[in-house]
């Protein structure tokens, strides 16, 4: 027996009914599947609007048959939203998010090289440091301490570090520094008596006693026993010292106590005889030097032809007027020895102030008492001078030094 193959109904599935026309079937069966397709094909649509956000596809009118709206629909012609372009803030956000990943990235990258560094240091402390560090190693507070330790190291390191600089860079002042005052104390002790007699020349009073002012030049008065020498005009009364010798040393001796009778052959006189007096005194002098006369003529130079010089020598005061001037050098020992029938006098001291390069000679000739009284020179064994040098200032640090 075969098989029943009808349909409930009592049709056969592929047999069309009675009736029906053959070609009702399938033409059916193919509007549906274009249905099927319309179908499919809008939900792919609502689909891709929903990605895209693009609602123009899905506003296609529903009144048309899906074979129109198939037709209707082109590639070509779909609208679509252009990508969004990035804006501002995202710019910002951008540029901060790539900032905070370099920053953490470098803060990580150091903190590992100080951490390694730091591992360095422990590494080469000393032994008793290293077993400090061992037996507070299980203690909670050990890092605080070894980073407390670490930072006073460092501090002490660099406050060594910066007094080394210091000290290095004030090197280079040291010999300098010594120098200079090495060159000012030489220079005091080889020129003192220049800077000093130049002040002298300006600010000194005098020695002039109010009892020595003459008002009558050609008045003949009783003085006293000492022998002294008054010039009023640069306010001068200073003590002399006569027949002392003519040699250096006692030169500089009497010149320490006032002026020096400086009596060579053939100027060996005194006040009151005829020949020449020559007196000697100091226009400046070291001021290391003893005496209390070691300016006494620095204003000598001021004298002029016809200024009045006294000399009191054996209780009675003779009067000198000034007859010339000129400066010498030291070895014109000649130039006071000269041939004369009158009582002249002659005062010798160093020139330039300060030094002793030559000597300034002031000549005055006697006009009271009567020169014409006067008493005859002192006679003397030879009339030539076994001296090369008129006296002047005792000798500079450099002349004491090489023994010039």
């Amino acid at each position: 027996m075969k098989p029943d193959t009808r349909s409930p109904g009592g049709d056969l599935p592929n047999q069309p009914q009675a009736g029906s026309s053959p070609s009702h079937h399938p033409q059916h069966t193919a509007e549906e599947r274009i249905a099927q397709q319309a179908a499919a094909t809008q939900v792919l649509r609502h689909k891709i609007d929903s990605l895209y956000g693009d609602q123009s596809v899905a506003s296609v009118a529903t009144d048309q048959t899906p074979q129109q709206s198939l037709e209707a629909e082109s590639p070509y012609h779909r609208n679509h939203n252009p990508h969004p372009l990035p804006q501002a803030e995202q710019w910002k956000a951008y540029h901060t998010a790539w900032q905070q990943y370099y920053q953490q990235y470098y803060e990580q990258y150091y903190s590992n090289h100080a951490k390694k560094h730091k591992d360095e240091e422990k590494t080469e402390q000393p032994q008793y440091f290293t077993h400090t560090v061992e037996e507070t190693t299980s203690a909670p507070e050990t890092v605080s301490k070894d980073e407390a330790l670490y930072e006073l190291r460092q501090k002490l390191l660099g406050k060594v570090t910066s007094s080394a600089s210091k000290i290095r860079r004030s090197k280079h002042f040291v010999p300098i520094f010594a120098a200079l005052v090495v060159v000012l104390v030489f220079s005091f002790l080889q020129y003192n008596r220049l800077f000093i007699a130049y002040v002298q020349a300006y600010i000194s009073p005098g020695t002039l006693d109010q009892q020595n002012i003459v008002l009558d030049p050609t008045a003949s008065v009783a003085v006293g026993p000492e022998p002294r020498l008054i010039i009023p005009k640069i306010n001068v009364d200073v003590p002399v010292s006569y027949d002392i010798g003519y040699d250096h040393e006692s030169q500089m001796a009497a010149m320490e106590k006032g002026v020096a009778h400086f009596a060579i052959p053939g100027a060996n006189s005194h006040p009151g005889e005829i020949g020449n007096t020559a007196l000697a005194g100091h226009s400046s002098n070291d001021i290391f030097d003893t005496g209390d006369y070691k300016f006494i003529f620095v204003q000598l130079e001021k004298l002029t032809v016809g200024d009045t010089i006294y000399a009191n020598y054996e209780g009675k005061r003779y009067t000198y007027v000034v007859t010339r001037t000129e400066t010498v050098r030291p070895t014109d020992v000649n130039k006071l020895i000269y041939p004369t029938d009158k009582p002249v006098m002659t005062l010798i001291t160093c020139t330039p102030i300060g030094t002793a390069l030559n000597r300034f000679l002031v000549t005055a000739e006697q006009v009271s008492p009567d020169p014409t009284q006067a008493a005859a020179a002192p006679q003397s064994e030879t009339t030539e001078a076994d001296t090369t040098n008129i006296p002047g200032n005792s000798p500079t640090l450099l002349e004491r030094l090489f023994g010039a």
